[in-house]
C-alpha cells in the first residue's frame, strides 16, 4: 500500500524523546481526518470520460437539477421537518427553472446547462447525492453534478455589468450566468469551468 504524504496530517514523531507537536505547532490529524483528507484526494482523481455537458431538456432532468440546488444553495442548521422543507424549495425551484427554459419570459431565453456522470460512476458519493440527483437519460441512469443558468437577453437587468462595446446597437444579445453549483464531492475538479465554457458555445 502506497503512504501518500499530506502536508497537514503529519505524523507524531519526536525529537530527544520529546514530542515535537509543540515545537513545530503542528496539529496531528485523527484517523477519521486522514481518511477524510484521502477521499477528497480520491475525489480530485475521478475520471472526466464519462462526464456530458448539455442543456437541460427533460423534466427529470430538471428535477434532478432542482434538487441538486437546494442541496448545495442552502445550509439547513435543524433537522426538524427538514425534508418536507427541501421538497418545497425543490418544487418552487423546479416550477421556476421550468418557465425560465420554456421561454415564457419575452425578450428573454434561458438555457439549463448541466454536467451529468453515469450512475455507475458515482459508487464514491454519497448515495443521497446519487439518488436525489438521478434522472433517466435514453435508458442510461444519471446524476447531475453541476449546473448554472445561461440567461440571454437584449438588456441585462438595468445594464448593471457596465459599459457595452463599441459599435453595438441595442439589438445585439446580452448573456450572463446565474444559480452556478457544482456538487461537494465534485468541486476542485475544473467543472465549474468546464459548464462556463460550454455557456460561451452555447450563447
Amino acid at each position: 500500500m502506497a503512504v501518500l504524504t499530506l502536508p497537514h496530517c503529519f505524523p507524531l514523531q519526536s525529537v530527544n524523546g520529546r514530542s515535537n507537536r509543540k515545537r513545530c505547532g503542528l496539529r496531528v490529524a485523527s484517523h477519521q481526518q486522514q481518511q477524510e483528507v484521502c477521499t477528497e484526494f480520491e475525489r480530485i482523481r475521478t475520471d472526466k470520460s464519462s462526464l456530458k455537458i448539455e442543456e437541460a431538456c427533460s423534466d427529470s432532468e430538471l428535477w434532478a437539477t432542482s434538487i441538486l440546488r437546494v442541496r448545495s444553495f442552502y445550509d439547513f442548521k435543524s433537522t426538524f421537518g427538514i425534508q418536507d422543507h427541501k421538497k418545497y424549495l425543490a418544487e418552487h425551484e423546479f416550477e421556476a427553472l421550468k418557465e425560465r427554459v420554456a421561454g415564457t419570459k419575452e425578450g428573454e431565453k434561458v438555457s439549463c446547462i448541466n454536467a451529468t456522470l453515469p450512475l455507475s460512476q458515482t459508487t464514491n458519493f454519497p448515495k443521497e447525492l446519487c439518488s436525489s440527483c438521478k434522472f433517466s437519460d435514453d435508458g442510461e441512469d444519471r446524476v447531475v453534478v453541476g449546473t448554472l443558468d445561461l440567461n440571454q437577453c437584449l438588456s441585462l437587468p438595468n445594464e448593471i455589468a457596465g459599459m457595452k462595446p463599441k459599435g453595438i446597437g441595442g439589438d445585439f444579445a446580452r448573456a450572463y450566468l446565474s444559480n452556478v453549483c457544482v456538487a461537494n464531492e465534485w468541486q476542485r475538479n475544473g467543472l465549474a469551468s468546464l459548464l462556463v465554457e460550454k455557456s460561451k458555445s452555447v450563447a
